[in-house]
């Protein structure tokens, strides 16, 4: 077996110990293979170990890879950085989800688009964890939050999923739990509106770092890219 299969292996069997410590069942969650400057050699590694859902946090990063993993047909790409709206059109073409939408006008641009093409687009809202400029996201019980809510139902070509969420970086992985707890209330707190078009089924919190303490706390996606990859290179 390969590095990545391996390190696949080993991530998944503590997604199953993580579950099993929270009585939930394993099936529910789901392992996304964080890609971001990653060659696509290493991308069909983790493919051919079983995974089958990918994220890219760079538009223009995951079309310069596509041409080279089109005969994946069953792999499903999201993107889930930060997206501007002058990208939203390249995005809804590329991928099947965008779980990054963090505003009511980049919502309404990713409708646009995807009407165009004649797809309709899964989406998460990306919630903002902690007042900090550089994080991107939609403040939690916030107007701004409230409003795209609300105006979810107007966009036919989307489909809105659930949330996303980064919590603030430590060390300590139990230092986030009290950042997952919060999230999955916010949720429930959502799907307990019962919004036309709005579905709550995905929460998607914790990385390579802090995974399995979201898992205890109800994530049914956690984003994996170093666990799998190794240490990335910068850019």
């Amino acid at each position: 077996m390969s590095t990545v299969a391996n390190n696949v292996q080993e991530v998944q069997t503590r997604i199953r110990a993580a579950a099993s410590r929270a009585g939930r069942d394993a099936s529910e969650i789901v392992c996304m293979a964080v890609t971001k400057t990653f060659p696509p050699e290493s991308i069909r590694e983790a493919y051919d170990a079983g995974l089958r859902l990918f994220g890219e946090n760079r538009v223009q990063e995951f079309a310069g890879k596509r041409a080279a993993l089109r005969d994946l047909p069953d792999a499903e790409w999201h993107m889930i950085g930060h997206l501007q709206t002058n990208k939203a059109s390249k995005a809804a073409e590329l991928f099947a989800a965008v779980d990054s939408v963090d505003s009511l006008r980049l919502a309404e641009k990713l409708h646009l688009s995807a009407r165009q093409l004649g797809r309709r687009l899964a989406v998460l809202i990306e919630i903002k964890m902690e007042e900090e400029a550089a994080k991107s996201g939609v403040a939690p019980e916030s107007k701004e939050l409230d409003e795209l809510l609300r105006h979810a139902a107007e966009f036919d070509h989307l489909e809105f999923r659930g949330l996303m969420a980064i919590p603030p970086l430590a060390e300590d992985p139990e230092r986030a739990r009290p950042w997952f707890r919060r999230l999955r209330q916010l949720r429930d707190q959502i799907a307990a509106r019962k919004l036309p078009s709005v579905g709550m089924q995905v929460l998607s919190m914790g990385m390579s770092h802090d995974f399995e303490v979201a898992i205890e706390e109800g994530s049914t996606c956690v984003r994996v890219g170093t666990a799998i990859f190794g240490e990335r290179t910068k850019i």
